[in-house]
């Protein structure tokens, strides 16, 4: 990425904005914006006309359009802290994940960007978030509710891509289930058919 602008002192009538409401409006609007066209096709000038403020404030508030995208994936991963707190039933947290198309459709078009924009890490392995899922999938092979040759980690992808299939896939739900994919019925029908998957796998 280029380096950064030197950030702009708000104008005294900007001033007197909420920072705390002006910044969630921005975050709001980033996530909209993001989740629409992913990082590469975002624009700062739109992201400021979705939240009704002076493009400045974005330089401001988060130091430019890299800023603001890591702000919004620290909200994604605080987010999925809240979907799979510690002690939550696999089945359950795949059913919350197929959910979030409805109450949180930006989070989850942003996830599916992040993908096809990756071009590979250097730093931590992005699938470390989800170690602990591993883990405990891992030991249900061990204790011999999984067959021995399902390798936890490529499990993880493939319940994760089926969570996600509303989103990824909404041609060939509306082809094969004849339904509009976006829709609260079926969303909320969808991921109880993933929880139950996960079920008859032996996931809990």
């Amino acid at each position: 990425m280029s380096a950064s602008k030197p950030r702009r002192s708000p104008k005294p009538q900007e001033r007197q904005r909420d920072p705390e409401r002006t910044r969630a409006l921005i975050l709001d609007a980033a996530m909209a914006e993001f989740g629409a066209h992913g990082y590469a096709g975002a624009r700062i000038s739109a992201i400021a006309a979705r939240a009704g403020v002076n493009v400045q404030l974005i330089s401001y508030y988060f130091d430019g359009k890299e800023g603001l995208y890591q702000a919004i994936s620290r909200q994604w991963q605080q987010r999925q802290g809240e979907l799979a707190p510690a002690g939550t039933p696999l089945p359950e947290q795949l059913r919350r994940y197929a959910l979030e198309a409805l109450h949180n459709p930006d989070g989850v078009r942003l996830l599916a960007w992040n993908g096809l924009e990756y071009a590979g890490s250097d730093g931590d392995p992005p699938t470390g978030m989800f170690a602990q899922t591993i883990d405990e999938l891992r030991a249900r092979r061990e204790a011999g509710d999984l067959p021995a040759d399902l390798d936890p980690g490529y499990l993880l992808v493939m319940l994760m891509a089926m969570a996600m299939a509303p989103t990824t896939l909404p041609h060939i739900v509306e082809g094969t289930c004849g339904v509009d994919p976006r829709s609260p019925e079926f969303l909320d029908r969808f991921a109880g058919q993933v929880a139950i998957v996960a079920r008859h796998l032996g996931l809990g």
